[in-house]
C-alpha cells in the first residue's frame, strides 16, 4: 500500500461529515467539517433542503483541500431511498421529498393486498413506507407531467456525484434499496417498473462502485480531484469496514438512526419466510448480496430526548446519562421495534407510553429510564433478527460486530450480547466513511481489494467486546 489522501462525504439523515483519510502503513483519519441535517415540512409534506446540503459539501471539500494539498479523490455515501428528479441538463424538475413523508401510505397498504409476493420475488426488497418504488409511483399518479419534464432519476449519492463530475450514474447498492432492482441481476426490473408505473427510460444499468466518474469540476479549489463512485449506500459503505472473519461467522450492525442487521452472502435470501419477515437483499457496491432487516434505531432515543427538551452536548455529558441508566433496573416490558407506530410519531415519549401501557407496562420516570428501556428494547430487537436469519439460512452466527453511534454505548451492546447469547464485538471507528474511502483507495490502486483493505484495518483497530451475561 502506498499513502494516498481521500476525502469522504458521508451524509446522514441527522448530520453529515467530510473526513479525509490517509492511507499508507497507517491509517490517518481527521473530520474537516460536521453539520446538521434536517428534513423541513411545507404543508402536509417533508422534503430535503439539497441546495444546502450542497454548500455544506463544498465548504467541507475546500475545508479538506485546504488542510491536505494532495487531495487525490472524493466519494459520497447517503442514506438509501431518497432521490432526485433532474433533466438532460441535471436541474431538479421536482421538490426532493423526504422518505419519512407518509404520502406513500395508500401504496404501501395496496401493496400489501395485491402484488406482494410477486415484487418481492422480483426485487427481494420487503413492503416499507420509505421505498423508492412507492413514492415515485405517488409521484407519477399525482403528477403525471413530471414523466415529460423529467429525464433522469438519481438517488442521492448519484445527485452529487453529478454535482461534482457532471456524469450521471446510478451505483448498484444505492439502487438495490430502491425496490425496483432485479434480485436475481444486476439491472432494474421491468416487472416492478412496469407494476408501479415508472419510466424505465429515468435509470440507466447501475455500474458498481470503485468506478472512476472523472474530475471534479466547476470547483477551481478542486481542480484536478477525482470523483469516484463508492458504495452509495451508506449502509453498505459501513459494512465495507467491518473487519469481519474472513471463514464467515458474523453479524453486521450499523447502528446509528436506524439499527440494520445482516450478513454477506453470495445468494439473496428469499421465499415467504423472508418476506414475512421482512429481509432485504440489498446489495454490496461489488454486486454480492447483504441480506439485512432494517429496524428503528436510536431515533428512538434521539426522538425521546427532543420531548425532554435537553441532550447530552458533550462525551462526559452522554457517559453520565447511560451509566446513570445502566444502573436503573431492567423493564419488565420492552417496546416492539418493528411497531410502526415509532416510524414519526409527533411526539416519541407519548408514543412510547401508549405502548408501554396497552402491553401492561409502565411508563419511565425519567431520561435515564427512557434510555435503559430503550437499550434493552434494541438489544432485544437485534437479537430476534439475528435468529430470525439463523432460522431461514442455516447459519449459526458466533459474533456481532457492531459500529456506528450505537457502537460508543456500552449499554446497548451490552444488551445486545445478553439478548443473542453471543459476543458483541464494538468498533468506534467511522464505519461508513472508511468503507467509503477503502472504495476509493482500491480504485486508484493504493489497496488491492476490500479483503486486503479489512485485513489491514483489522491490525490497526482496537476493539472492545462484550460478554454475554445475565
Amino acid at each position: 500500500m502506498r499513502n494516498l489522501t481521500c476525502a469522504a462525504v458521508d451524509l446522514g439523515a441527522t448530520s453529515g461529515r467530510v473526513i479525509v483519510g490517509v492511507w499508507g502503513k497507517e491509517l490517518k483519519l481527521k473530520e474537516v467539517h460536521r453539520f446538521t441535517n434536517v428534513f423541513h415540512s411545507l404543508g402536509q409534506h417533508d422534503y430535503w433542503d439539497v441546495a444546502r446540503l450542497w454548500d455544506e459539501v463544498r465548504t467541507g471539500l475546500r475545508k479538506a483541500k485546504e488542510q491536505f494539498p494532495n487531495l487525490a479523490s472524493v466519494g459520497v455515501d447517503c442514506w438509501g431511498v431518497d432521490y432526485a428528479l433532474v433533466n438532460d441538463a441535471g436541474r431538479l424538475v421536482y421538490p426532493t421529498h423526504a422518505y419519512r413523508d407518509n404520502r406513500t401510505q395508500a401504496g404501501l397498504k395496496a401493496l400489501a393486498k395485491s402484488g406482494l409476493e410477486r415484487i418481492y420475488a422480483a426485487t427481494g426488497i420487503p413492503n416499507v413506507f420509505y421505498n423508492s418504488s412507492l413514492q415515485l409511483a405517488e409521484v407519477v399518479a399525482q403528477c403525471p407531467a413530471v414523466t415529460d419534464l423529467a429525464t433522469r432519476c438519481l438517488f442521492l449519492p448519484d445527485y452529487f456525484n453529478f454535482l461534482l463530475s457532471g456524469r450521471m450514474e446510478n451505483e448498484l447498492s444505492i439502487a438495490s434499496t430502491t425496490q425496483l432492482l432485479d434480485v436475481h441481476g444486476k439491472d432494474w426490473s421491468r416487472e416492478a417498473l412496469e407494476f408501479f408505473h415508472i419510466p424505465p427510460q429515468w435509470f440507466t444499468p447501475p455500474i458498481l462502485a470503485n468506478t472512476k466518474l472523472g474530475p471534479v469540476r466547476g470547483f477551481e479549489e478542486l481542480k484536478g480531484v477525482q470523483t469516484i463512485a463508492v458504495p452509495g449506500h451508506d449502509t453498505a459503505s459501513a459494512f465495507d469496514a467491518m473487519p469481519a472473519d474472513p471463514a464467515g461467522g458474523d453479524l453486521y450492525l450499523s447502528s446509528g438512526t436506524w439499527s440494520l442487521v445482516g450478513f454477506e452472502s453470495d445468494k439473496p435470501v428469499l421465499g415467504p419466510e423472508a418476506l414475512k419477515a421482512r429481509v432485504a437483499n440489498e446489495r454490496t457496491g461489488q454486486g454480492g448480496y447483504r441480506p439485512l432487516t432494517n429496524i428503528v434505531g436510536l431515533w428512538l432515543l434521539e426522538q425521546t430526548m427532543l420531548n425532554f427538551g435537553t441532550r447530552p452536548k458533550t462525551h462526559e455529558e452522554w457517559v453520565a446519562l447511560i451509566s446513570t441508566a445502566e444502573k436503573r433496573p431492567r423493564p419488565s416490558v420492552l417496546l416492539d421495534v418493528n411497531d410502526p407506530v415509532f416510524g414519526k410519531p409527533p411526539a416519541m415519549r407519548a408514543a412510547i407510553d401508549a405502548h408501554l401501557k396497552k402491553n401492561g407496562g409502565k411508563p419511565p420516570a425519567d431520561l435515564a429510564g427512557y434510555t435503559r428501556l430503550i437499550c434493552e428494547s434494541l438489544g432485544r430487537g437485534h437479537a430476534d433478527a439475528m435468529r430470525k436469519f439463523e432460522k431461514r439460512t442455516g447459519k449459526k452466527f458466533k459474533r456481532i460486530l457492531i459500529v456506528g453511534g450505537g457502537a460508543k454505548n456500552w449499554l446497548l451492546a451490552q444488551c445486545t450480547a445478553n439478548a443473542a447469547g453471543v459476543p458483541v464485538v464494538a468498533y468506534e471507528l467511522e464505519g461508513t466513511a472508511l468503507g467509503n474511502l477503502a472504495s476509493q483507495w482500491i480504485a486508484l490502486g493504493a489497496c488491492k481489494n476490500r479483503a486486503a483493505f479489512r485485513a489491514h484495518l483489522a491490525a490497526t483497530l482496537k476493539a472492545t467486546t462484550y460478554q454475554p451475561r445475565e
